[in-house]
């Protein structure tokens, strides 16, 4: 199915964080940011921007709202870390550079930009630490990683048993700092109606904007209303509240009137998250014939000094590979930045960057085929947590991927191709990403009409749920897909658990098929008890919904002209969606696999993407369509990590020097020539009535190992540290 909200968005017509429009005219705000990583404010002049043409507020720590204190670096709970207080402007400390230090508003962004260059600062500088490599950086073991997950896990003796392995591969990897660089800026307006709060922003999940806008402001969540009906992509950037959102609160309060405020492209660098930066060591034991004996990986990332995030990088080797000897491990540096944050496949992104080139290593060493390889170390249960898959079709992935890909033609011999000035190398890598169910709800109305309306909080980040919402009610409820409409992303809705970690679909999905179920129910029991029903004294039990309509046993009616009879001012219900005794029982995961060719100058080393094939099991699809794109979306993501995308950190100053997109490098159409995406039919029960699984991340995990692998085919030169750049190939092809 097309997305039911593309023609809004290709005309125009679909409104941004940004772009609302409300009553009264909004001001507008420009955040200035420190210039300093760690340290704190001396002086700061602000009287030449108040005279500034067009100020309205100067807003600092010595003026700005009383807020609570941050707290502590990890909150006792997870969800904590979503809902928890986030002050801005509340003192003359500064944690991180280009933390805000002031607010300008003006009547327009232009004149608010022009007076916040006329603010004068004088800092007391402080040491900090912003080297994740230094020799005396601070390492110690977090309590937890991200979402909760165990920081260590050991099983067998993994020691003993690396130690004796006829084969052993100890290889240790870096990935960077990365950043999200979602296509719409992070942007708020806020509006203030006596003690009630609107929001208008750009946001994966309303409610945590509102229970952290709630906390920060000491306001009752319940007078906070957040409105996010499209989002210009998020990647985990938009989870939690950000410093525009507050500072637009803030400055809406105090001048009573409606406020503005959107995060510069650079401003987003430093105060929208990133990817830690990460070294991780994987050690591989096996025996001759390639079975694995022993498996260790062990990550070291970097994390804020006032707030903690751990990457769980190592946590999909847990599940992926069999081996009796297992240790995986999780230790952060503690750096003087802004948190790291969720991006894209947290976890798998850059844990199998490690893992699958690792794995890909030991093929070598063995003589192997990649894919036999890994087909040999197929697990029968999880390794780690004894369970049964609910499904996993990882080697049929494999296998047909192989057989589209044309891998039988992979050049045995790393550098051996040649066309031209080109070298031809083809990669391989296992993709594995967890599959959750987020709780939440949902309510489905049908009028008298015939039309359906789907109501819930959840957002639409340009994964296309405004459309497979309405697919799953248009099916649950017999009638045609523009019966439905669908109402996103308003906290007055029912809550869901918004879009993330791969479970919005699944989710929202989940609580509408509940929705549907419970008004089938409700329109079934009133068509066969009602005194104006024709189908009055039949077996509610035998309804079946097709071609909008109903039968009762042997007798029909439309809806349209039932619900006109029986329930003129329509009919409602609510379902929801609960992780059930499944995710105990069984370990729930999406699988794929990734195939790259790729070309590198033998004159440059200059590496570039020729063709990739993405293949996977998702449980059932959706929307093939969305899907594919989806996926697609998430390999480019990979190709990005493996050859592009680092940004880099001043090791003296703290901040990142390359903050924009002229000198982040991201993939753009010339660098993604011929990509494929491809389906293993599949339905798992055991997560969801629907049979489906996540699949936003999925096509993130493995695919830049699969581009890497490829680049040390063609040209026998293996790089582990990520982005593969031609000055990291170059000195091995000349060698060579």
């Amino acid at each position: 199915m097309d997305r039911i909200d593309g023609i809004l968005k290709v005309t125009g017509r679909a409104t941004y964080g940004y772009e609302h429009r409300i009553g009264r005219a909004p001001a507008h705000g420009c955040i200035l940011g420190a210039s300093i990583a760690r340290g704190r404010i001396l002086e700061i002049d602000v009287r030449e921007a108040e005279r500034a043409p067009g100020v309205i507020l100067v807003m600092t720590h010595r003026n700005a709202p009383d807020q609570p204190e941050f707290g502590a670096a990890v909150t006792a709970t997870v969800p904590e870390v979503f809902t928890r207080a986030r002050p801005v402007l509340a003192s003359e400390r500064v944690r991180y550079h280009d933390e805000p230090v002031a607010l300008v508003v003006a009547e327009s962004f232009e004149e608010a930009r022009h007076a916040a260059r006329l603010i004068r600062l004088r800092y007391e500088t402080e040491p900090g630490a912003f080297d994740p490599v230094a020799p005396d950086a601070e390492i110690y073991r977090p309590g937890r990683t991200n979402a909760g997950f165990p920081t260590d896990s050991e099983h067998g003796d993994f020691e003993g048993a690396f130690s004796v392995a006829p084969v052993q591969i100890d290889a240790s990897y870096r990935t960077p700092f990365e950043s999200h660089n979602p296509m719409e800026p992070h942007a708020a307006i806020a509006e203030w109606e006596g003690d009630r709060l609107t929001v208008h922003t750009a946001t994966q999940t309303v409610a945590n904007i509102q229970a952290g806008l709630a906390s920060t402001l000491r306001v009752p969540p319940e007078n906070i209303r957040i409105v996010s009906p499209f989002i210009g992509g998020g990647f985990g950037a938009k989870l939690i509240l950000h410093p525009e959102t507050i500072c637009a609160a803030l400055a809406a309060r105090v001048l009573n009137r409606p406020v503005k405020v959107a995060l510069t492209r650079q401003q987003m660098f430093a105060n929208a998250g990133h990817r830690p930066a990460m070294r991780q060591r994987v050690r591989l034991g096996a025996d001759r014939d390639g079975r694995l004996t022993a498996i260790g990986h062990e990550v070291l990332a970097s994390t804020a000094r006032f707030e903690e995030f751990a990457e769980q990088s190592a946590v999909p080797t847990r599940a992926l590979y069999a081996a009796p000897n297992r240790r995986t491990t999780h230790r952060l540096i503690r750096l003087d930045t802004n948190r790291g944050e969720w991006m894209r496949a947290p976890g798998e992104a850059s844990g199998l960057l490690a893992l699958e080139c690792a794995i890909d290593e030991l093929a070598e060493r063995l003589g192997l085929d990649p894919i036999a390889l890994r087909i040999r170390n197929e697990p029968e249960r999880d390794p780690e947590l004894g369970v049964p898959f609910s499904s996993r079709n990882l080697v049929a992935c494999m296998r047909v991927g192989a057989e589209r890909f044309g891998w039988r033609d992979r050049p045995l011999r790393p550098g051996s191709r040649r066309e031209g000035r080109w070298l031809i190398g083809y990669g391989m890598a296992a993709a594995i990403r967890g599959n959750y169910l987020g709780p939440g709800s949902a309510r489905v109305a049908i009028d008298a009409a015939g039309q359906v309306t789907v109501q819930a909080d959840m957002t639409d980040i340009g994964t296309g749920t405004y459309t497979i919402l309405a697919q799953v009610a248009a099916e649950r409820l017999g009638v045609p897909l523009d019966a439905i409409r669908v109402m996103l992303g308003d906290s007055r809705l029912p809550r869901t658990a918004g879009s993330g970690g791969s479970w919005g679909a699944t989710s929202s999905a989940t609580a509408v098929h509940n929705a549907c179920l419970a008004l089938r129910q409700r329109i079934a029991t009133a068509a066969a008890s009602h005194a104006a029903s024709p189908l009055r004294g039949s077996n509610a039990i035998e309804a079946h919904f097709a071609d909008g309509a109903l039968r009762l046993g042997a007798r029909s009616e439309s809806l349209e002209r039932l619900l006109a009879r029986i329930a003129p001012e329509g009919l409602a219900a609510e379902g929801s969606a609960v992780r059930g005794e499944t995710y105990r029982t069984y370990s729930q995961h999406a699988f794929g696999a990734h195939f790259a060719e790729v070309a590198v100058d033998i004159d440059s080393g200059e590496a570039r993407l020729r063709r990739m094939l993405g293949v996977f099991a998702a449980g059932r699809i959706l929307n093939p369509k969305t899907a594919r794109s989806q996926l697609i979306g998430g390999m480019v993501w990979g190709v990005g990590a493996a050859l592009m995308e680092e940004t880099v950190l001043d090791r003296r100053h703290g901040h990142f020097v390359n903050h924009d997109l002229a000198e982040y490098h991201v993939p753009v159409h010339a660098d993604i020539p011929d990509v494929d995406v491809m389906f293993v039919p599949e339905e798992d029960d055991k997560g969801n009535p629907l049979g489906a699984k996540g699949i936003g991340e999925l096509g993130n995990c493995g695919a830049g190992a699969a581009v890497a692998n490829a680049v040390y085919n063609a040209t026998g030169v293996r790089v582990r540290d990520f982005p593969i750049t031609l000055d990291k190939i170059f000195p091995g092809l000349a060698a060579g």
